[in-house]
């Protein structure tokens, strides 16, 4: 287990490859190691890349933390941070679906650490943006509510950065129930679709000012979620940015949620190593070594 501490957390991290800087998010709350991650960072280092995967606070093995104007704007936060403390930036940044939110954040809220971004599965529209509110804060709240942070600590979304990172019980049990709803109902609220904010926590104003090279994968036309207006809408505010289709078929997000609940795969991302072509390409063709320094 390799760890820095940033911001006060422990910050879990590996970094593959020498070269050109990068940094990879997942998405969800699923750490660095779930499948896919890894290999599309030791496909880009085998194009000769320095790649930095990492565990989001509230992820895998790093620490949790219950601060900030959203749990994205934290996790921006850190990653900034942690960039600078391996003196990695500027980085090109990129990430899937909540890791395109916190890729986007980290760029706009901490001018200079990136070169580039790279995004995907870019979480949009009114359902896709209440349902993952929900599922990151809807089970916290009410447990905090009914039977405080021990309640919270017993939820099985929280499982995985117990077990991964025992001391964060305690964080979890010295954290006061009252302040914790009230981060968790902001971070909640942050989720709400605004005309003017494409991606939460990101205005219009604030994508039309990242002025960066940008690769944006196109959404598939089925997908719920991540929705195909809302990735169009962001490279369209973006100033360098690139709508480019996937290498994949358009109901790739349904398929990889039908197969990791039957079994058939092991998660979300597995595919992700069929972007690294694409994103090498792309960074080397935009993006002069140094760029942003």
């Amino acid at each position: 287990m390799v760890t820095a501490r940033v911001n006060g957390l422990t910050v879990g991290y590996e970094v593959i490859g020498e070269g050109r800087p990068w940094a990879i998010t997942p998405g969800g709350r699923v750490a660095r190691d779930s499948p896919g991650v890894r290999e599309l960072a030791e496909a880009l280092a085998e194009r000769g890349n320095r790649v930095l995967i990492w565990d989001r606070p509230n992820t895998g093995e790093s620490d949790v933390c219950f601060t900030g104007s959203s749990e994205s704007a934290m996790q921006a936060d850190t990653l900034a941070a942690l960039l600078a403390h391996l003196d990695m930036t500027p980085a090109v940044i990129a990430g899937g679906s909540g890791g395109s939110r916190v890729s986007l954040l980290t760029a706009a809220r901490h001018p200079g650490t990136a070169a580039g971004l790279a995004l995907w599965w870019i979480s949009g529209g009114v359902f896709g943006l209440l349902s993952i509110g929900s599922y990151y804060c809807a089970g916290s709240i009410r447990a905090a509510w009914e039977g405080g942070m021990e309640a919270v600590a017993e939820l099985p979304e929280w499982a995985e950065v117990l077990e991964r990172n025992p001391a964060n019980r305690r964080r979890f049990l010295d954290t006061d129930p009252k302040e914790f709803i009230a981060t968790l109902e902001r971070w909640l609220a942050a989720y709400c679709p605004r005309d003017d904010e494409p991606v939460p926590g990101m205005s219009d104003a604030d994508a039309q000012a990242l002025d960066l090279p940008a690769l944006v994968f196109r959404s598939g036309a089925s997908d719920l979620h991540h929705r195909r207006e809302t990735s169009e809408q962001v490279a369209a505010l973006l100033p360098g940015a690139r709508l480019v289709e996937p290498p994949w078929g358009d109901a790739e997000w349904s398929e990889r949620q039908a197969a990791r609940t039957s079994g058939e795969a092991p998660g979300l991302f597995v595919r992700w190593p069929l972007l690294a072509p694409v994103l090498d390409t792309w960074a080397r063709e935009a993006i002069p070594l140094g760029a942003g320094a």
